[in-house]
């Protein structure tokens, strides 16, 4: 989330539209307001808005929906004069406990941030009265890597019922060894027919490629496709994207670090004793010989 939103100065006050809104009754209305302020993209505001959103529910003392629930699930609806209320703050702390199981911190770090950003706008601008989430300080480093993956464990992932696109993600996550954000930067054009890497492919994956099952489900994913991310979205974009995310073919986008990672934690939850799931850098493992895995 590389835009920041921040509060308008005092003195843009006398112009901004901004000083003539009254005081919204709902959560949803506040939200609205405070991103229409700022002087973001589309792209940025539609992070933004995931983000705020999502804050609803922990609000409403409900908890967020996780894996295929998440997707179009309806924020409750709230007044915005919850957040000061007495329990505001230990609402919130709840949640970044919740949250702290399923994301990484720079994600919980992240989505604090966006919602500390958006009450400061609401506090100056007297909609409520004070901040719930003063006392609340970033969560503090990253927590201690996952072991990598046994092989008995790779084998038990790759035997799940999941689609092509999560399988051929998986295998090349395993195969190269490479951090996830650098696979799904991957476009089409990395692949050639065969399914093996093109020099587009980088150094990530070594001078000798992947193995054979890995391409294969590669060229299978791709049928032929040669433009675009290598791997996209479920859906079309919403909005529109830049030319480097988007299939000019299908309109659908880039997959996104955070949707490959809650795909994946959600599919690895009845393999995980813990019943936590796994996390995707656990696919990253001291490289063997691809003989061995061809």
């Amino acid at each position: 989330m590389a835009d920041v939103i921040t509060a308008p100065a005092e003195s843009a006050l006398a112009w901004s539209p901004a000083a003539d809104w009254p005081a919204p009754v709902e959560y949803a209305v506040a939200v609205d307001r405070y991103l229409a302020s700022g002087s973001l993209g589309p792209p940025s505001r539609r992070v933004y808005r995931i983000s705020l959103a999502s804050w609803a529910w922990p609000l409403a003392a409900r908890p967020r929906p996780a894996g295929r629930q998440r997707r179009g699930a309806e924020p409750p609806v709230l007044p915005l004069a919850l957040l000061d209320d007495d329990d505001a703050d230990r609402r919130i702390a709840a949640a970044i406990a919740a949250r702290s199981l399923q994301a990484d911190v720079r994600t919980i770090n992240r989505e604090l941030s966006a919602l500390r950003s958006a009450i400061g706008w609401w506090v100056d601008m007297g909609w409520i009265c004070h901040d719930p989430t003063a006392g609340l300080g970033m969560l503090p480093g990253l927590r201690p890597a996952k072991a990598p993956l046994t092989d008995q464990q790779l084998a038990a992932l790759f035997r799940i019922p999941a689609s092509l696109r999560e399988q051929a993600f998986w295998h090349l996550l395993s195969d190269t060894g490479a951090a996830a954000t650098g696979v799904l930067a991957l476009d089409a054009r990395a692949v050639d027919k065969a399914g093996q890497p093109t020099a587009a492919a980088g150094p990530m994956v070594g001078p000798t490629g992947w193995s054979s099952g890995t391409a294969e489900l590669l060229r299978w994913l791709l049928s032929g496709r040669t433009l675009g991310p290598l791997f996209l979205t479920e859906r079309r974009a919403i909005e529109r994207a830049t030319l480097a995310d988007a299939c000019p073919l299908t309109g659908r986008t880039r997959m996104s670090y955070r949707r490959a990672a809650e795909i994946f934690t959600t599919a690895t939850r009845p393999l995980d004793p813990a019943g936590n799931g796994w996390a995707l850098h656990q696919l990253r493992r001291p490289q063997r010989a691809l003989s061995a895995r061809n």
